[in-house]
């Protein structure tokens, strides 16, 4: 099958592309010592993360615990989730999937330590917790070195936990002197930092510049979006994910109607100019969203499409469109070589 013969809307993986991109932040992460960790929130897809693993991951990252069962279902066991595990449900699940795979979670107060505990407590395990720091996200992390010593000591007192380390999101210059004091304190304490993760797409091809970071968590670089092309941490050459639609409409000499709204590219614009950019008319803008309808501005092109055309659109943030379509196309030269299921879609809890 050629790309010709699929049914718009559609998400299109060049595979090439993505194996390039697997590959060259793999190299960039061994050159300088650094672990690999992948945040499969981008893609979703276990046989991608299989690809991230072979290339040299030590393990992959999970947002929801329900994307981690995903992936322990399709045999991978080393994985991270970086996120408050809150409810008895949600700690139920988390011990009986410690049982199977290598586990690490974080905290970031000591409700969720209790919690952790109650839930490890017994179960003959000692599951790695580290401990968030916001240094400078304004999300969820202490605020503090002290505070990450505190929490830090709570966790190594837990039966059923261990102290695994430090982490913050994203690794940026205000990571170094938190994390160098925070670090610094552990030691005085007797605590060993054995892990410090650090993450983010768009500052990737620096993390070298913070000593300070073990392993590194990215995403986006897989596929590549407009976000990623516009901090300049992949080319548009190296963009993978693209969408294909159908013009549907031309109403007006300058206005052109897609088949893919908001269920199809989601309404993130992170600051940019429209809500996508249109490969075979980059002059053009989308101008607005409906649930399926994508209005298009052509006035700026010199040569505008005809009701039929179809067009592949770059979309502002590859992570979300994930989580609206069930399958994605693999494809090289031309043609059709795979179709994913994207197996944690949906799994955000």
């Amino acid at each position: 099958m050629r790309i010709d013969d699929l049914d718009t809307p559609v998400v299109l993986i060049d595979l090439d592309r993505l194996e390039a991109n697997i590959t060259r932040f793999q190299a960039y992460l061994d050159q300088h010592g650094i672990v690999n960790r992948p945040h499969i929130k981008t893609h979703k897809i276990p046989q991608i993360a299989r690809m991230q693993m072979a290339a040299g991951a030590v393990g992959i990252t999970c947002q929801k615990l329900g994307e981690a069962e995903v992936m322990a279902d399709a045999g991978i066991d080393d994985i991270f989730i970086p996120y408050n595990i809150v409810g008895s449900a949600k700690l139920e699940r988390l011990a009986a999937l410690a049982r199977r795979v290598r586990l690490s979670v974080t905290a970031d107060s000591s409700a969720v330590v209790i919690g952790l505990g109650a839930a490890l407590s017994g179960t003959g395990l000692e599951l790695p917790v580290l401990v968030e720091c916001d240094t400078g996200m304004g999300r969820c992390g202490v605020q503090t070195p002290c505070e990450a010593v505190e929490l830090a000591l709570q966790i190594a007192h837990t039966p059923g936990l261990r102290f695994g380390g430090l982490m913050t999101y994203p690794s940026s210059s205000l990571i170094g002197p938190f994390m160098r004091e925070a670090v610094r304190l552990l030691r005085e304490r007797g605590l060993d930092v054995e892990r410090v993760s650090g993450g983010s797409t768009a500052n990737m091809w620096s993390a070298h510049e913070h000593p300070e970071v073990t392993e590194y968590r990215a995403g986006m670089y897989v596929y590549g979006d407009r976000y990623t092309l516009r901090a300049g941490a992949i080319r548009l050459e190296e963009c993978a994910l693209t969408i294909l639609t159908t013009i549907v409409s031309r109403p007006t000499p300058d206005r052109g109607v897609i088949d893919g709204g908001s269920k199809t590219f989601s309404s993130d614009l992170l600051g940019l100019e429209g809500h996508g950019l249109i490969l075979e008319y980059p002059e053009a803008r989308i101008v607005s969203l409906s649930e399926e309808h994508g209005v298009v501005d052509f006035s700026g092109c010199a040569q505008k499409p005809a009701i039929g055309e179809r067009v592949r659109v770059l979309p502002n943030h590859c992570c979300v469109v994930s989580n609206l379509f069930d399958e994605v196309i693999g494809v090289r030269n031309g043609k059709v070589e795979t179709i994913w299921q994207v197996a944690a879609r949906g799994a955000v809890r």
